[in-house]
């Protein structure tokens, strides 16, 4: 996300874009205030500033390039907010206690593309997971790149950051998680039972879920492929397999 330091030295992050500054007033999370560009108060902005202004939060005025500063493509609109605290593990099993469900897990190693880290976080919510587990180094973050792309997704997802996703796994597998990882070798995904309490690892755009976290893993599943091109985008192929592992699970 895009850092601003305050008069207390402390930083502030930007979410920008009309959807995800709604999602994100929506949520009730703490917002600092809401810039808006000067001039710009037609369609769905000036149901932003109503949703803002009812929320009790201050919205700015400011001009174009405060406003690109934070984000080339904000739409005119940027949300400031106390810097993004991750959840932890527990989190993510206490919102599958909540929902009375089993934990269903999405755990990526190593994805760099914030695009895609965003693309999946909103599939994992769409498909009723519990939550993602992303590594604290060599990947992508949740920045304001990865929260637009998620659609505003990600205000509601747990994202949690583990210093080793192989030591995460073994820690999953002592709470009665099964773990598959999504590689193009596997079992087909359809022919597995994913129902119970489940974590679905998918691997970095170049390299595929790393040997160490695969040797780990309960399981393998693929998508099978019928066409000429044998293989998806990361974030596509990850949104095939959630909501396959959810069309048996919410049966």
């Amino acid at each position: 996300m895009n850092g601003q330091n305050n008069n207390n030295n402390t930083v502030t992050d930007a979410i920008c874009g009309r959807n995800a500054v709604r999602e994100l007033i929506r949520s009730g999370k703490p917002v600092d205030k809401i810039l808006v560009q000067r001039g710009e108060r037609e369609g769905s902005i000036r149901l932003v500033v109503a949703e803002a202004v009812a929320a009790g939060i201050p919205v700015v005025e400011v001009d174009r390039h405060k406003i690109a500063s934070y984000s080339p493509n904000a739409q005119g609109v940027c949300a400031l907010i106390p810097e993004r605290e991750y959840a932890s593990i527990d989190d993510i099993f206490k919102r599958a206690e909540e929902k009375g469900q089993p934990p269903f897990i999405i755990i990526l190693d190593h994805i760099s593309d914030p695009h895609n880290l965003g693309a999946v976080i909103r599939s994992a919510c769409c498909a009723g997971a519990h939550g993602v587990i992303i590594p604290r180094r060599n990947a992508a973050t949740l920045n304001t790149t990865a929260v637009k792309a998620s659609a505003g997704a990600s205000e509601y997802m747990p994202v949690c950051r583990v210093s080793n996703i192989a030591q995460t796994v073994d820690e999953l597998k002592k709470k009665n998680i099964w773990v598959y990882a999504a590689e193009a070798d596997g079992t087909d995904f359809r022919k597995t039972d994913l129902t119970g309490g489940i974590a679905l690892i998918f691997g970095s755009e170049g390299d595929g879920v790393s040997r160490l976290v695969r040797e780990k893993c309960d399981g393998v599943v693929s998508i099978p492929m019928y066409g000429e091109i044998n293989s998806l985008n990361i974030s596509a192929a990850a949104a095939v397999i959630m909501f396959g592992a959810s069309s048996q699970r919410f049966q």
